[in-house]
């Protein structure tokens, strides 16, 4: 098998365009894919400059979504005066997997020579991820209460450094998955959330003061692709899935999409293309106080911690309070 570009072997066969790529010319794709994005989104605030530069913070894992979104964003912005970032890394307390890729990171980073924090569990909640998943108070899987935890230390660290931007590794398979399950479970105020929070361009958005808005500049490229550019690129990653993760209900759905791939190639841009339009639409209708829409709960801030919540406590707080009691 050939590159179609080049004639040198290829390493991958990207069904949905029918592309046969070699290293060299699937890395080009990625990062074509990648800076689309970043201009479609107006990812760059066009009044930064280098006395006011645009702030972004980027979740670093360790993992090949988070590496391969550090490693172009700094290629295209690392020497660009109106543009400083911040990588964050979140140690969760999970022995030796965290401790892991926290190599990667710290790896990356110097290799890099961008700005790179350390967050963790034990040192901001007084909880481990591996005592959490052995009480599980809540009896729900353990994504449910890291998901929560890590959403937390992001925001309030994204916040802390003045974040304009906060940057995640969300690939187009990830997205997909939550767009079908968004629609599955009939949830279209989400939906409308989903185009302000991290899918709309910035420049359509409706702002909010109360948390930094996200961005998934990886969200064009499929999972297989980002692990093949990350080989290709020699990053420091590290590959292991968590050993915690049990997401059941999203890990149907990744099969579900993964045969409808299989079988109809492409049919994740699908998905996303529709979503995408279709969340424009929600939160347009929401904005203007439609027929189908109700009011939105007023946030206020955690009586405990000051977090942003629709409640007198946080939902992590509440969880908090169920581990120290279990």
């Amino acid at each position: 098998m050939e590159c179609d570009r080049c004639g040198d072997d290829a390493i991958h066969h990207a069904a949905y365009s029918g592309a046969h790529l070699c290293g060299e010319h699937l890395r080009r794709s990625v990062e074509k894919r990648v800076k689309r994005r970043v201009r479609e989104d107006t990812l760059l605030d066009p009044d930064a400059t280098p006395d006011d530069p645009d702030r972004w913070v980027i979740g670093l894992s360790g993992g090949k979504d988070s590496v391969a979104l550090t490693q172009i964003l700094d290629d295209v912005f690392g020497n660009d005066p109106r543009v400083e970032m911040l990588a964050l890394t979140i140690h969760e307390g999970i022995e030796g997997y965290r401790d892991e890729s926290l190599d990667a990171c710290v790896e990356l980073a110097e290799d890099l020579s961008i700005r790179h924090e350390v967050v963790s569990y034990e040192e901001e909640f007084d909880v481990r991820m591996d005592d959490v998943v052995e009480s599980d108070p809540e009896n729900m899987a353990a994504c449910a209460y890291c998901g929560v935890f890590r959403r937390d230390l992001l925001e309030e660290y994204a916040a802390e450094f003045g974040a304009d931007k906060l940057l995640t590794g969300h690939n187009l398979d990830d997205e997909a998955q939550t767009a079908m399950m968004n629609f599955l479970e009939g949830d279209v105020r989400q939906v409308a959330k989903h185009f302000d929070a991290s899918l709309g361009p910035f420049d359509e958005r409706e702002g909010t003061d109360a948390f930094v808005p996200r961005a998934k500049p990886l969200r064009d490229v499929p999972e297989k692709e980002i692990a093949l550019y990350c080989h290709v690129r020699d990053l420091p990653t590290h590959m292991a899935e968590c050993p915690h993760s049990s997401e059941a209900y999203r890990g149907e759905i990744q099969s579900t999409i993964h045969e409808l791939e299989e079988n109809h190639p492409g049919a994740r841009h699908s998905i996303m293309a529709g979503y995408e339009e279709l969340s424009a639409l929600a939160a347009e209708t929401y904005r203007e106080g439609g027929d189908a829409a109700a009011d939105s709960p007023d946030l206020g801030e955690c009586e405990r911690c000051g977090s942003k919540t629709s409640r007198d406590v946080c939902r992590k707080c509440r969880l908090l309070d169920s581990i120290e009691a279990a």
